[in-house]
């Protein structure tokens, strides 16, 4: 039965532009205590319809500040038991597990975690994993031959690639995928990497879309992204230049990159919040996701949109996120090495 809650409304509630500290600091929630309260690194654009669709469905209305992933995850631990969070939506599984690191998250129930891959959730049950998105080499297919494609991310230092490859290292996902190889190569490896694509000529963007664009438009040949991204633009025009170049099975270039909920430790709806995380893992949900955003379903029984590979043909890297800490220690890195431009 719905919640008698009156009117089925959501209210995106704005970000402040007060900054102290480095933390973002956010206007006050509404003060309606019967509200469901979520705190979304996911835009508007990718995740408010499927709000929408559950508040109208259930009858619970909810408030959602929109926000940088980091942002919000640090928001939540300054606010501690005082945050008006009840679940959090991250676009980074950096960011969440930063949260599980500091004790502020509540578990989930079995039948939430049930509905992925073990490696796709949080050990302790904290966290679930509710869309995929591969890293990926966006490549212009006028100027490039897929015969000369890198078999490994790794073979981007080498000179033949010198000024032809994108990167946003202020980006989310970068930072993410430059965590990565701190947990499996190694610092030395990393600082290694990252230093060989500074001195290569790396070209830096603001973020993926912009890395798409270029080339797409021959600006530069190839471009470090998430697999969706180039997926969307074909969408947009089936005849732009550019397509997406998998790593090999195994390679760190094609690690997978969950999009994560979460309930809020102390959240005071946080019965409400679990039904939404179990919402999101619904097969109406994961089907919206993979046609309308052009992500990997996580949840079982639902196949990727389109001429997208199933995940189990890529062997994707997959790591486990719970160690995926050191964000500060990651941008430190990449200033250091000199991609940053």
């Amino acid at each position: 039965m719905p919640s008698r809650r009156g009117p089925r409304v959501i209210r995106a509630l704005g970000i402040g532009s007060l900054v102290a500290g480095g933390l973002l600091a956010l206007p006050a929630c509404s003060s309606d205590g019967d509200r469901l309260t979520v705190y979304s690194g996911r835009t508007e654009d990718l995740i408010g319809p499927l709000l929408e669709r559950f508040s109208d469905d259930t009858g619970i209305a909810i408030d959602v500040r929109y926000g940088d992933s980091a942002d919000l995850a640090q928001l939540i631990d300054t606010e501690g038991g005082r945050s008006p969070a009840d679940v959090f939506i991250s676009q980074s599984p950096g960011a969440v597990a930063f949260l599980d690191e500091a004790d502020r998250l509540a578990p989930l129930g079995d039948d939430v975690l049930a509905s992925v891959p073990d490696e796709d959730e949080d050990g302790d049950g904290n966290w679930v994993g509710i869309t995929g998105r591969v890293r990926v080499l966006v490549y212009n297919v006028d100027t490039v031959d897929v015969a000369d494609l890198p078999a490994s991310v790794f073979d981007l230092t080498a000179p033949q690639y010198e000024g032809r490859v994108g990167v946003a290292p202020g980006n989310g996902s970068f930072q993410d995928f430059v965590t990565a190889m701190r947990q499996t190569e190694g610092e030395d490896e990393t600082r290694a990497w990252l230093e060989g694509m500074a001195a290569n000529d790396a070209q830096v963007y603001p973020n993926n879309v912009s890395i798409v664009e270029a080339v797409g438009r021959g600006e530069i040949e190839l471009g470090l992204v998430n697999h969706y991204y180039n997926e969307r633009a074909k969408a947009e025009d089936p005849g732009v230049a550019s397509e997406n170049h998998f790593f090999a099975a195994g390679d760190l270039g094609g690690l997978l990159l969950v999009t994560a909920a979460s309930i809020v430790d102390g959240a005071a709806q946080g019965s409400d919040g679990e039904r939404l995380v179990e919402y999101l893992l619904g097969q109406d949900a994961q089907r919206y996701f993979a046609t309308e955003t052009q992500e990997y379903p996580l949840a079982a029984g639902v196949e990727p949109d389109g001429d997208l590979p199933p995940l189990d043909s890529l062997n994707v890297t997959r790591i486990d996120f719970d160690e995926l800490g050191g964000l500060a220690r990651t941008e430190e890195l990449i200033e250091r090495s000199g991609i940053t431009g």
